[in-house]
Parts: structure tokens; C-alpha cells; sequence
């Protein structure tokens, strides 16, 4: 390219600029000049994020008491990277790693813990309801409940746990609108709080009977929410069951029913036609309860549990009851790391009592098959479980806290 024409090209490019510059400002004086498209972003605060993996930082807002004794608090919890929740099952919990202060004579350490999700879904927070477990009077010697008092103590507006996303199998089926019985014993409430709501907003028609069993006034919790559902939802029938009721309770309009929630209740109140069941509640309910919905001939699909403590309850089958206790027959444990092996009876119910037992240390959270503390490879051999365990394993897996051998086993561990 000779010199002549290169200064041509140069010539040329200058005044392509100045002519677009000129149009530019032609464009602007007229008030017409182009724009780039703006790129439409929702604020971060809507972009929902997938469910997450492993723990997530979030930040409690507030917390409210719900129950007169001020022994069942919520606690309002907020993503502290600002996005958008991921949407979950009604009747489902989360999962929280605790570092507990140190107590007199020991160290600071770390818990794993669920709580069900105790409200609808809302793309900002989530809420668990906690009730403040204390060891009976009589019972010298025993604990407080470390988590749920280091909630109700510890835990303030402007606090940060560590959280893992929404799980468990114990949830409303979403797609059936046959009448649901929702059945709570104390803080069982919570998963039913979640399911009610659920229903209210998005299944308006459905009916639903809420049975819920508490011992007075003092430990009713949602109360002034449940009459408003109650008054404003025609489908809702609500069953309040005070055990002891206190001297100003009044049937009729602060409770329903006075004794337990038990089948004769059921029986007397529910009508004729197919229900769906979910209960939540301590073990006495789930032993009474399960096994006397079968025997009343309830299908075993229509019946959904969830208990308080290890799941050793299960709907009999054959009209037959049967629990969780271990197994009369003896099977050969080998614990790999710990190099033993020992020889297991049933006794204990569940390989990690077992382990205990013997002074094999096991990191453990919940102790029902919901948090997967415990999980455990398993080497040879395989685990048996009275009933599917929230907590989803991979092959190879185990958990131990509600776990009993089926054949001799070698753990991990």
C-alpha cells in the first residue's frame, strides 16, 4: 500500500467519525437520539437461587413467641447473600450446624439439628418454630435440650446460623385434593402450620380436619392465627385438645375436645369417606395413633408420619403391630477404624445406640434419619430400616441411627 493511499483510508475513517459525532448531536437537539437497549435484570433480591449444597449463611430478622408460656419462639431467617429462596414441601424442614458455647467443664462444640419450616413459602425468609425443651423434674441428672435452649438463649435478631436447604419426605401431597387430617401433638404443630397455610393458599376447596393436642392454654400455640384460618376458611375444621385443661380455659372456645387425639376421637368426629393422614408428634401419639388407624382399616399410603424422636414407629402390616425394636437375632459387627468387632443382639434398637453402648465414638445430630450426621460407609454387608429415612443416601451408605443390621456387617467407622 503506497503512502498516498494509506493517507486516503485515514481521510476517510476521520471523517466517518466526525460525521457520526455530527449525527449524534443532531439526534440529541431533536431528542431522538438512539438509545442502547436497556438489559432487563430483576433485582437480586428475586433471583431465585437453585437449592443449595452443603451449609448456607443466614441472618436471623426477628423472632416471635407464638404460645402464651413463651415456650414455642419463630424464628424469621433471611439468606445473608440476598437471593431468593428456593421454593420447598409443605411439611419439610432444615438443617442447622450449631457451634454450642462451652458449658462449665467443657469445650464449645458443634451440633447438627432439623426443625421443620413452621409457614408458606416466601421467596425472602424462612421460619422454623422452636419449643424450649426441658428435662422433666423428676428426671435428675438429665439435660436441658442443647439445641432448642441455645435457640430460645442464644439466638437474636442480627444472628448468623448455618443452614442446609429444605429436605424430608414427610410432606403435603400437593397433587391430590382428596380431605387431608392433619394431626399434631406440641411442637408437632409446626410441619402442620406449613401444610395448612399451603392448603389455604393454594387448594382453598380442600377440606381439612386439624387435630391438634396440647396440654392447656398456656402451650397452645398459634392460637389467635388458627381461630382467624378457622372463621375465615369454610373447608378448615379445627380440632383443639387440651389434656389438662387450666381452671379459666373454656370448651367450646378455647379448646374442642378435652383428653388425648387418639382413633376413638377420630372415629367420632371424622366423616365417612377416604382421608389422607399426616401426623407429627411425640412417640406415645405415633405408637398409639399408627398402629389404631390401621386397625380401622386406613390404607398404609394414606398415612404419613413423622415423630419427634427415632423413628421406630411403622403402620403394622397384616393387621399386625410392629415397631422398630431390634432384632432377637445375633449378627457380627466389625467396626473398621475402630478395629472391633462386636456382636449385636438388638438390644440397643439402632446401630448408633449400639456403637455408643460400647464406647465407639459416632458424630450424631438428630438421631431420626433426618440429618445424615451419622451417615457411614458401609463396607460389606447391609442395613435394614423400619421406614425410610429423610436423609437420601448414596449406594454404599448408611445411617446408623436408625439402622439395624440384616447380615454381618464392616462399618467405616
Amino acid at each position: 500500500m503506497t503512502a498516498s493511499t494509506l493517507l486516503l483510508y485515514i481521510s476517510l475513517f476521520i471523517g466517518s467519525q466526525v460525521l457520526l459525532g455530527l449525527a449524534f448531536t443532531l439526534f440529541r437537539k431533536l431528542g431522538t437520539a438512539p438509545t442502547a437497549a436497556p438489559v432487563e435484570r430483576a433485582p437480586l433480591s428475586q433471583r431465585q437461587s437453585a437449592a443449595w449444597n452443603g451449609l448456607r449463611a443466614f441472618r436471623v430478622a426477628r423472632r416471635v413467641y407464638e404460645d402464651a408460656a413463651q415456650t414455642q419462639c419463630s424464628f424469621y431467617l433471611e439468606p445473608v447473600d440476598g437471593l431468593a429462596l428456593p421454593d420447598y414441601k409443605p411439611g419439610q424442614f432444615l438443617t442447622f450446624s450449631l457451634l454450642l458455647p462451652a458449658a462449665p467443664g467443657a469445650e464449645a462444640h458443634t451440633v447438627t439439628r432439623c426443625y421443620s419450616l413452621s409457614d408458606s413459602y416466601a421467596p425472602n425468609h424462612y421460619r422454623v418454630t422452636i419449643k424450649r425443651v426441658v428435662a422433666p423434674a423428676e428426671c435428675a441428672g438429665v439435660p436441658n435440650g442443647a439445641s432448642s435452649n441455645f435457640f430460645h438463649d442464644h439466638v437474636h435478631a442480627g444472628s448468623t446460623l448455618q443452614v442446609r436447604p429444605p429436605a424430608g419426605h414427610f410432606h403435603l401431597d400437593v397433587h391430590d385434593l382428596t380431605p387431608v387430617v392433619l394431626i399434631a401433638g406440641g411442637i408437632g404443630i409446626t410441619p402442620m402450620m406449613s401444610m395448612l397455610r399451603w392448603c389455604a393458599q393454594h387448594q382453598p376447596q380442600r377440606t381439612v380436619h386439624l387435630y391438634y393436642g396440647v396440654r392447656n392454654s398456656a402451650e397452645h400455640a398459634y392460637k389467635e392465627v388458627l381461630e382467624d384460618m378457622a372463621a375465615e376458611l369454610p373447608q378448615l375444621r379445627l380440632h383443639v385438645v387440651y389434656s389438662r385443661p387450666s381452671p379459666e380455659d373454656r370448651e367450646g372456645a378455647d379448646y374442642q375436645h378435652q383428653g388425648r387425639v387418639d382413633s376413638d376421637l377420630l372415629k367420632q368426629t371424622l366423616p365417612h369417606g377416604a382421608h389422607q393422614f399426616y401426623i407429627c408428634g411425640p412417640t406415645a401419639m405415633m405408637e398409639s395413633l399408627v398402629p389404631g388407624l390401621s386397625a380401622w382399616g386406613v390404607a398404609s399410603t394414606d398415612i404419613h408420619f413423622e415423630s419427634f424422636g427415632p423413628a421406630t414407629v411403622r403402620p403394622p402390616k397384616g393387621g399386625t403391630e410392629v415397631r422398630g425394636a431390634g432384632e432377637t437375632k445375633t449378627v457380627s459387627v466389625h467396626f473398621k477404624r475402630s478395629g472391633r468387632t462386636l456382636t449385636w443382639n438388638g438390644k440397643e434398637g439402632n446401630l448408633l445406640d449400639f456403637a455408643e453402648a460400647h464406647g465407639i465414638q459416632v458424630e450424631s445430630g438428630c438421631r431420626s434419619g433426618s440429618c445424615g450426621s451419622c451417615v457411614t460407609t458401609l463396607a460389606s454387608g447391609a442395613v435394614d430400616y423400619d421406614s425410610p429415612p429423610d436423609y437420601d443416601l448414596a449406594p454404599g451408605q448408611c445411617l446408623l441411627c436408625v439402622g439395624k443390621p440384616r447380615a454381618p456387617l464392616e462399618l467405616d467407622a
